[in-house]
């Protein structure tokens, strides 16, 4: 068992964020879909920084460590070929790195609010970039 914050939404540790976070990016650069996506705009000497970033992301998330900084959402929208249809393949690829790395109480915790952080982003890239004289696409 892991030692989390007094305050975190589960148990889960940084050790095991960073590890989660590292195996994904491996995943994801050799994803079909998605690799291109990410490599279009991640250098190789860039995946360091990016995967430090994305867990210190995760470790506020989760162990609410006010260790990151930034507007994901804005990053998402404002990068064209990132698509509502990606989400789907990111959680999907990111749910097996879970259940493959962590035990099932905390991988289902972690995909659940994987879920919920990736269904926002999906519907504000549809909302943001949708033109402002059409009704709402609701799905």
């Amino acid at each position: 068992m892991t030692t989390a914050a007094p305050l975190a939404r589960f148990d889960v540790s940084a050790e095991d964020i960073d590890r989660v976070v590292a195996v994904f990016y491996t995943r994801i650069r050799a994803h079909d879909v998605l690799g291109p996506v990410f490599a279009a705009h991640i250098a190789p000497a860039d995946w360091p920084a990016h995967e430090a970033k994305i867990a210190a992301f995760w470790r506020n998330a989760i162990l609410r460590e006010k260790s990151y900084s930034g507007n994901p959402m804005r990053v998402h929208v404002s990068t064209p070929d990132v698509k509502p249809e990606h989400f789907p393949l990111w959680l999907g690829l990111f749910h097996e790195v879970l259940a493959s790395e962590l035990p099932e109480p905390q991988a289902r915790a972690w995909m659940a609010l994987a879920n919920r952080i990736g269904e926002g982003f999906r519907t504000g890239i549809v909302a943001m970039r949708q033109p402002k004289d059409q009704p709402p696409k609701l799905f």
